[in-house]
């Protein structure tokens, strides 16, 4: 491919003004004569030539990186990864690209939840709306507004029906989620950022975490607290009820996972061994178990408890005995959230390295690093029926990801 007239010119011209700004006067007068060009004739092009440069660099790179996914999809298509079809649904795992990328939220997102019955999830942002989404479509249903500051975490009660919000604006509210979408009630009584929140299995209450080191629990019918657990000497990040719903588990930034009881209204274990910050815990599923411990649960103990922190590390507790089953380590920056697969073969983490992990529990191992986000990564969601994932980041995008 020859180039035109034109564009030699205007190649001649960003070589004289690179010789020019970079003092090779000899070369550049030179160059002037054999160019057939005069000093009259360079005009500031802004250093075009260097930015050109560094486009083609960048461009290279970005080449490198496409082939490389290519040949790794093409390996996966020929070798390791059968369709969905040819492959046993406990073996789905996210796979780029993303399907769907949500674009709406004006701050980072904070978290993203899928609804149990309907195609539908909901999302949070530090720009103080939850927005409810199409995630087949991609298409935005709905935005709740109501607080006044960041919304840190959002929760579904298992019927669908109702949606929990919590807030750096102190406040906790419940919404009509489904039909009015209003804002049924608003809880308050932290004195700090509330950072968490969760339903209790039944339904008639939520507890909640707050940077004001406290977790209260509430009566959502009354909108009353009945209680506040006190043990944490910091920022208490989120919280999560087991399976059963007998204990619920907390994260601070004071290092430690406490594990807590309902019947007691205390606390039955403090873990510790992080070394940093504990941002995101996540209980096990019952189907995890085996592939976790390498036994057969005895009874009902099948309490399995995972933490994700600063200090990169991913951490599997037994709450039986309070010991670290194994610690992961491979992400190159906070651990920021965790998530299950369904069958509980597999466990998916986001972090501030912008990626998404996939580790095979049974081998320990991280087996699929994915390059979700374009910044820190700060929530994932694995849906529990449908073969779906969705992560939500400091890029303002939540992206919706097909298992395969």
């Amino acid at each position: 491919m020859s180039l035109s007239e034109r564009q030699k010119d205007e190649i001649n011209r960003a070589i004289a003004e690179y010789l020019q700004n970079n003092g090779y006067n000899d070369t550049f007068d030179t160059f002037l004569k054999e160019a057939s060009l005069s000093e009259n004739d360079i005009k500031p092009l802004g250093g075009i030539l260097e930015k050109k440069w560094t486009t083609v660099l960048r461009l290279q790179r970005k080449v490198i990186d496409l082939e490389a996914k290519l040949t790794e999809s093409l390996r996966e298509i020929n070798h390791g990864a059968p369709t969905r079809d040819k492959r046993q649904a406990a073996d789905w795992i996210p796979r780029p690209p993303e399907i769907q990328k949500l674009i709406g939220h004006r701050l980072p997102v904070t978290r993203v939840i899928f609804h149990p019955l309907w195609t539908i999830m909901a999302s949070c942002s530090e720009d103080a709306t939850i927005k409810v989404w199409d995630y087949e479509t991609g298409q935005l249903e709905k935005t709740l507004k109501g607080h006044t500051d960041a919304v840190n975490d959002i929760a579904i009660d298992a019927a669908g029906k109702q949606l929990v919000s919590c807030s750096s604006d102190l406040s906790i509210k419940l919404w009509d989620f489904g039909q009015s979408y209003e804002c049924l009630k608003s809880l308050k009584g932290h004195e700090h950022t509330v950072s968490s929140v969760a339903f209790l299995p039944t339904g008639d209450f939520v507890i909640s975490a707050s940077r004001d080191h406290t977790i209260k629990q509430w009566d959502i019918s009354t909108g009353y607290c009945v209680f506040t657990f006190r043990g944490h000497n910091d920022w208490v990040r989120m919280i999560k009820i087991s399976n059963d719903g007998t204990l619920f588990a907390s994260a601070s930034l004071d290092q430690t996972v406490s594990v807590w009881s309902f019947a007691t209204k205390t606390a039955k274990l403090v873990l510790r061994d992080h070394e940093h910050a504990v941002e995101c815990v996540e209980w096990a599923p019952d189907s995890a178990y085996t592939n976790i411990t390498g036994q057969q649960p005895e009874g009902n103990s099948t309490h399995i408890l995972f933490s994700g922190s600063r200090d990169r590390s991913i951490k599997a507790w037994n709450i039986n005995t309070g010991d670290v089953v194994f610690t992961l380590l491979a992400h190159e920056n906070w651990v920021r959230g965790l998530a299950f697969h369904p069958k509980g073969k597999y466990l998916i983490s986001v972090a501030d390295d912008k990626t998404m992990r996939v580790w095979e529990l049974s081998a320990q191992r991280c087996m699929k690093a994915i390059d979700a986000h374009d910044h820190f990564v700060c929530t994932v969601a694995f849906h529990q029926t449908h073969p779906y994932v969705i992560t939500g980041s400091v890029d303002q995008s939540c992206k919706v990801w097909e298992c395969r």
